[in-house]
């Protein structure tokens, strides 16, 4: 597919965050679907990740469903990313970026805190951002220049990042986080730890109940985009080792930098670590 020549407007945006939502809510029940069940069907990516019936169902019905609302935007999902090379997507300036089922693991384990990621990316920015924690029942969305939202139990209220960060300061962790978020958790004494999985991290914060986020490991963009948006519209920022908000320009390899989500980011954090030289992106 050829990327669109013609950048969308605010209209177009306000015009399909609706769509977009319903199908982020589709794609849930079909997951919840499966989730529910005895077994859950389990392969191994390339990489050795795990991916399960639900991934592929619901990447499956978010694609075709961006696919009818706009036609003439291509589509770049966790799923679909092997079988749209790099020499095709190098010179889109504007799709759509979706991860079907942000946080497997959490998925495999039980443990209720995954969600679906659906961003719209404009000259390397995403635009417009949809999580949906299926489990759980709630919404995030933002369109970029517009107030974040959270739909919870039927109610949808404006969301905001927590500022000036009092303390303790608010940590938001998985239950596998490593011994760099450890560190950065060690250089903030006055701090509390706030669990949650997948990309619903961002979001706390960007609702003010977490005052950060470090992710000092692996992720790729669309494990962010989506949450990104949020976050920015609820006034914080995801910010990499030099303070720069990460950016969604095409690579081959789509692997974001470590990074900060974060409230306020003149808070004096404590500094990055360095990556490992495979993970320099």
């Amino acid at each position: 597919m050829t990327p669109t020549a013609v950048f969308p407007s605010l209209n177009d945006y306000q015009a399909w965050l609706p769509a977009v939502c319903q199908a982020a809510h589709q794609a849930g029940e079909q997951i919840l679907e499966i989730y529910r069940c005895a077994d859950c069907e389990i392969e191994q990516k390339a990489d050795g990740s795990p991916v399960t019936l639900a991934d592929k169902q619901a990447d499956r019905l978010i694609r075709l469903a961006l696919a009818k609302l706009t036609p003439h935007i291509p589509v770049v999902s966790e799923e679909n990313v092997e079988s749209t090379p790099f020499s095709e997507r190098q010179a889109w300036q504007v799709y759509w970026l979706v991860d079907p089922l942000d946080g497997t693991k959490e998925f495999i384990e039980r443990t209720d805190e995954f969600c679906v990621n659906i961003a719209l990316i404009v000259n390397q920015q995403p635009v417009l951002g949809v999580v949906y924690g299926p489990v759980l029942d709630v919404t995030y969305c933002a369109i970029v220049g517009q107030p974040a939202t959270k739909t919870y139990q039927n109610q949808t209220r404006t969301i905001q990042v927590r500022q000036p960060i009092t303390q303790p300061v608010k940590i938001a962790v998985s239950r596998r986080h490593g011994s760099k978020v450890k560190a950065f958790q060690a250089a903030l004494p006055h701090s509390q730890t706030v669990h949650m999985g997948s990309a619903l991290k961002s979001c706390l914060v960007a609702e003010g109940v977490a005052d950060v986020y470090p992710r000092f490991g692996p992720t790729s963009h669309w494990d962010t985009a989506a949450s990104q948006v949020i976050v920015e519209s609820a006034g914080g920022r995801i910010v990499d080792a030099q303070g720069q908000d990460l950016r969604y320009q095409p690579t081959a390899s789509l692997l974001n930098p470590y990074f900060m989500v974060v409230g306020d980011a003149q808070f004096n954090w404590p500094v990055f670590p360095l990556p490992p030289k495979r993970h320099i992106v």
